[in-house]
């Protein structure tokens, strides 16, 4: 019961909050002057988008495929990538939960251990995560001066114009809070023996030793090479997939390649906020990084809507078929086997 209640909390919660970034992002904006630029959207990079998205799926199921091998288990690649979209399908409800769904459903229809696969998410997580920092610094470093100003006002000076205020009133405050953490700081290197047994502390150390543990996996794999491949392979269908919806509408189809690398490393920042689907959070920090081309709020949004939403669709189509196709062949194989059964004891 008490998880059931936590379950139904985390889920009003991080949609709560994706709502209220939702409503942030569109406040003051007129709907009629949105949907008609909606409307007037140049639908063919849309729908190129969602066959790039499509692929992009495709790529990343045989990716997945791919670190399973290794554990003695080959599972057909429509069963990866229904496994996958039922996942991307469960990530409506809860931030993550279409991890531990995906590899479920996989469990369910190949029989692969549950721990193993998790393991396998784990690892493609890590890659994921390298690559998008290694996106991170190219982007910074190819245009400093341009994304650094971004960083400058949207970022920095609010922030230190906010410590600034906060230190003039309440400077007792931070220096007991500075304090405080130097303290628990000295005392969590003077006691570490001692924080090993919380659960916390292992949990914690657990998540790190397997992230590098995922990484040493990918360099003793046979096929290391080709898993790199359509790693990189997968993330340039991404940025393509980013890229081609700024000609949709004419206010941003001036922008260039590494502007649509810029859109894709921002999105994905954005999508990976703890809110289901990257509702609102996807919206946000796009407008906000279309304003340093001098693009509108009201633009911005146009862009991010129609980036974000063709997705969705996309998504929760294919989850829905994902999820309907795994239910009816379970349903058939049970069938199936209690005939084989009867026919046994006859």
């Amino acid at each position: 019961m008490k998880k059931k209640l936590l379950a139904i909390l985390n889920f009003l919660l991080f949609l709560t909050l994706g709502i209220i970034l939702l409503y942030f992002a569109f406040r003051n904006i007129s709907f009629q002057a949105l949907l008609s630029d909606l409307k007037n959207a140049n639908y063919f990079w849309i729908l190129l988008s969602l066959l790039l998205g499509f692929l992009g799926f495709v790529v990343r199921a045989y990716r997945w495929r791919m670190l399973i091998e290794p554990l003695g288990y080959k599972p057909p690649l429509k069963d990866t990538f229904h496994a996958l979209m039922t996942g991307y399908l469960a990530n409506y409800t809860l931030p993550r939960f279409g991890e531990v769904t995906r590899c479920a459903t996989l469990n369910r229809t190949n029989k692969v251990p549950m721990d193993a696969l998790i393991g396998t998410v784990i690892i493609e997580r890590t890659i994921d995560v390298i690559i998008l920092f290694a996106l991170i610094v190219i982007i910074f470093f190819a245009k400093i001066n341009f994304f650094g100003q971004f960083l400058k006002t949207q970022v920095f000076d609010p922030l230190h114009e906010k410590i600034y205020t906060t230190l003039n009133f309440s400077s007792i405050i931070w220096i007991v809070i500075i304090s405080g953490i130097i303290i628990m700081v000295i005392v969590f290197i003077q006691y570490r023996s001692r924080f090993s047994d919380f659960p916390f502390y292992q949990k914690t150390k657990k998540i790190i030793l397997g992230i590098f543990e995922g990484l040493k996996t990918v360099f003793r794999m046979k096929r290391r090479r080709i898993f790199i491949f359509h790693s990189v392979l997968l993330w340039s269908i991404y940025f393509l997939m980013t890229w081609v919806v700024v000609y949709s509408i004419p206010e941003t189809s001036h922008l260039t390649a590494l502007d649509g690398l810029f859109l894709l490393v921002i999105g994905s920042l954005g999508m990976a906020a703890p809110v289901q689907g990257g509702i609102g959070t996807f919206h946000w920090i796009i407008y906000k990084g279309l304003t340093i081309y001098g693009i509108s709020r009201e633009k911005g949004l146009v862009y991010a809507t129609l980036s974000h939403e063709s997705q969705t669709l996309l998504m929760v189509i294919l989850g829905a078929y994902s999820f309907l196709l795994v239910f009816l062949e379970r349903k058939k194989r049970k069938r199936l086997s209690f005939q084989a059964e009867s026919k046994s004891t006859e």
